[in-house]
């Protein structure tokens, strides 16, 4: 089971994730979602995706984007688009346009929230079942996800400790997406980030 690590904003955390002796595969950034407090300025992030990311994909998150934000991150270190509320029609044109991998947000709250991803499954490289909390961390139903095909490329978020009994979601999906269980009075916090790491680990390395 592969991991993201979402809502990175300092340098000093995105260095210690990057060379971690067992790095996610993913880091998110949120680039336009306001009422975050994860939130990170275009200006901001200029710099701070200027770093080797030594094979881990760095994610854009992206609440319902305008033309015009995406011409101003089109050339930033990102390798995915995380879309939320974005059409399929104009899903697969920023897809095209920008020649970027996708993530489909799905927030759920009920089966046919979940069965949304027939929608957009051929034009995204994973699908994420994520809750309607966005920022909150708030969790769902995941045997919802009983619906969905093994074959289809999963990652959930929504309320996943950093401290959590991973195997069972091991079982469920195969990258999950962890953000505010990683922090301390609403910062990142590195032991937690080191725990979670090293649980992942231990996790794919036992099985």
């Amino acid at each position: 089971m592969q991991a993201k690590i979402c809502g990175i904003k300092d340098a000093a955390t995105l260095d210690y994730i990057v060379n971690h002796p067992y790095p996610p595969k993913y880091i998110g950034f949120i680039c336009n979602y306001k009422k975050s407090k994860r939130f990170v300025e275009i200006e901001d992030l200029i710099d701070l995706l200027n770093v080797n990311k030594k094979g881990i994909y760095f994610v854009a998150v992206l609440v319902n984007p305008d033309d015009f934000l995406l011409e101003k991150i089109k050339n930033l270190n990102f390798d995915y688009y995380q879309l939320y509320n974005v059409s399929p029609i104009y899903t697969a044109q920023i897809k095209k346009k920008y020649n970027k991998k996708i993530i489909t947000a799905l927030t759920v709250e009920n089966e046919d929230d979940v069965l949304k991803y027939k929608d957009y499954q051929d034009i995204s490289e994973i699908i994420l079942f994520d809750s309607k909390g966005y920022e909150k961390s708030k969790s769902f139903d995941h045997s919802l996800l009983n619906k969905v095909p093994k074959s289809l490329k999963k990652m959930l978020a929504g309320n996943i400790q950093y401290d959590d009994n991973l195997d069972k979601l091991k079982k469920i999906a195969d990258i999950i997406d962890v953000s505010g269980s990683l922090e301390t009075f609403e910062q990142k916090d590195i032991s937690k980030i080191n725990i979670f790491l090293k649980n992942l680990n231990n996790l794919n390395y036992e099985n």
